[in-house]
């Protein structure tokens, strides 16, 4: 299954063209995301939105935003002015999520869906308080096998 979900910030606004035969909207834009480790250079991808996915990347998105993309990511091949061939990897999209805070733009991002009622669902209630901010979880990025093996054992990492 291919399925991905990633952490990205908008570096370019998203432009929205139509296909010919049947005028479906196709939204584009490009990403950037952090590397595993902290000297990894960060990361570009281009995500493709389709029908009212391309709408709302239109309508809610804008550069320096951060949101969590989700979808399918695939190879295309570029042929360049030179004349060579390249692969670069694109995400077709099928969720959008935006996450909380202002992007670089200084404003906040806009919800998905409007938030009128309370957690009971009856208008003029307060909801809950949000939960305390936690830390970020750091990811163990080392290799799964040793670069050494022990002397009493093979190299056969199973």
């Amino acid at each position: 299954m291919n399925h991905t979900l990633l952490e990205v910030t908008v570096l370019e606004a998203p432009q929205v063209r139509f296909t010919q035969d049947n005028q479906t909207p196709i939204g584009e834009m490009t990403v950037s995301f952090d590397g595993l480790r902290p000297d990894d250079p960060p990361g570009r991808l281009k995500v493709v939105g389709w029908g009212n996915l391309a709408q709302d990347l239109q309508n809610r998105v804008q550069v320096g935003q951060r949101l969590l993309v989700e979808g399918r990511l695939r190879m295309s091949t570029l042929t360049r002015s030179d004349g060579m061939r390249e692969k670069r990897a694109e995400l077709t999209l099928s969720r959008l999520h935006p996450l909380s805070g202002r992007g670089a733009g200084g404003s906040a991002p806009a919800p998905m869906a409007p938030a009128a009622a309370g957690a009971s669902g009856r208008p003029g209630q307060r909801p809950p308080a949000p939960a305390p901010a936690e830390a970020a979880p750091t990811w163990n990025a080392a290799p799964l096998v040793p670069d050494d093996p022990l002397p009493d054992e093979d190299e056969i990492p199973f």
